[in-house]
């Protein structure tokens, strides 16, 4: 995560990275592409109003555009659509690729957070409604 945008940015560190994905609080999902990793997603199950959240998506520089980071969000929505009518995740403002991504795919932005965690730069609040 950190060699890649929007951590590399954000001055994301290894170690922020590292407490990311050990918090017993969220859950870990690692994609395999020809049995190497080729991406991640990192989930709390509860983390806005109660409501699912997705933290990180992460996917390998070689493997994106495969598919693989809509297959992950995919798997996140299913995985809460039993028990949540909502899911929400927040994208870095200079992160048009991403963004347009989540739009593509169903999210639409909901709230905006300026200089949330670097100076000039927003988070974007993105919602989507599952079911």
């Amino acid at each position: 995560m950190t060699h890649s945008e929007p951590w590399i940015t954000l001055g994301v560190t290894h170690e922020q990275c590292a407490k990311a994905c050990l918090d017993p609080e969220h859950l870990v999902y690692i994609s395999h592409r020809r049995e190497q990793p080729s991406g991640l997603i990192i989930l709390d199950r509860y983390g806005l109003a109660g409501s699912p959240y997705i933290k990180s998506v992460c996917i390998d520089h070689d493997a994106r555009g495969r598919g693989i980071g809509a297959a992950l969000v995919g798997f996140a929505e299913n995985l809460f659509c039993a028990e949540s009518k909502h899911i929400f995740l927040c994208v870095s403002s200079f992160n048009t690729r991403a963004k347009i991504f989540y739009e593509r795919i169903g999210y639409h932005q909901v709230g905006e957070f300026k200089d949330y965690i670097r100076d000039g730069v927003s988070e974007l609040l993105m919602y989507k409604r599952l079911t």
